[in-house]
Order: structure tokens, then C-alpha cells, then sequence
């Protein structure tokens, strides 16, 4: 397929023709939907995964394309929803942008790394059935 297409590519431009407006599906990279990026990132921590599950479903912008809030909190925001009550000053004096999926898995990995899931606690009911062991603090 990807030879058929460059053959193609080739032809059109030797014979004058314009070049596409867009990538070939063959050369676009492949694309990480939150889900898997979330995987990634916590592969070393698989309850985080269970509780980014629980918590948003592994959503972080709403269809709009608004960050995704809590439905209990409209505070919690993202993929592992951050409350921003407590935690956006800190997040900020830290560099942590919760607003992006990098910068909401990098800050819930901060927390996590101080606190365990003690700041996800509100949904252990969900998480706790995971058949990872949850850590309710740090060590």
C-alpha cells in the first residue's frame, strides 16, 4: 500500500499534477487516544490507570473541547481529576499545566509519588475493586 502510494505521489508530481493538501494515511503517524497514553505513563503504577478509569473514564476534554469536569465536582478536572481548589496553586508553582493530559498525569504522578491514592480516596469504591492493590499512602 505505502509503495502503491509513493508510486502514485511520484507520478502525479512528475506529470505536473498538484501536490496533495494532506498527508497520505500511510505517512500519518499513529495517533494515542488518553486511554493509551494514560496506560503508558502508568505502567509502573497500574492502580493509576484503574483509578483514571474510574475517575473520568479516560476523558480529558469534554466533546466541546473543554477540559473534562467532575460530575460530583466540577472542581476535578481531566483525565485523573485534579481538584483545582487544592491543588492548581500548587500545580502551577510547580510547572504543571493540569489542564493538559501531560500536565494532569504529571502532577496526579506527584501527588501519587507523595501521597499515595489518598487524593483519590472519594472513588476508592471504583478503584478498590481493581485487581491492583491500592496504595493508601505513601511510603
Amino acid at each position: 500500500m505505502q509503495l502503491t502510494t509513493s508510486i502514485a505521489l511520484a507520478l502525479s508530481v512528475a506529470f505536473g499534477a498538484q501536490s496533495p493538501a494532506t498527508d497520505t494515511p500511510a505517512t500519518l503517524p499513529p495517533v494515542q487516544t488518553v486511554r493509551e497514553y494514560v496506560a503508558e505513563y502508568f505502567a509502573d503504577a497500574p492502580i493509576m490507570v484503574a483509578i483514571a478509569s474510574c475517575e473520568s473514564h479516560f476523558k480529558h476534554y469534554d466533546s466541546n473541547g473543554a477540559v473534562h469536569r467532575g460530575v460530583q465536582n466540577n472542581k476535578d478536572v481531566g483525565v485523573m481529576q485534579v481538584n483545582e481548589y487544592y491543588h492548581l496553586k500548587h500545580s502551577k508553582e510547580l510547572g504543571f499545566d493540569i489542564y493538559t493530559v501531560q500536565g494532569n498525569t504529571a502532577y496526579a504522578r506527584y501527588l501519587y509519588e507523595r501521597e499515595g491514592t489518598t487524593p483519590w480516596l472519594s472513588s476508592s469504591v471504583c478503584w478498590g475493586k481493581s485487581k491492583h492493590t491500592p496504595i493508601a499512602s505513601a511510603q
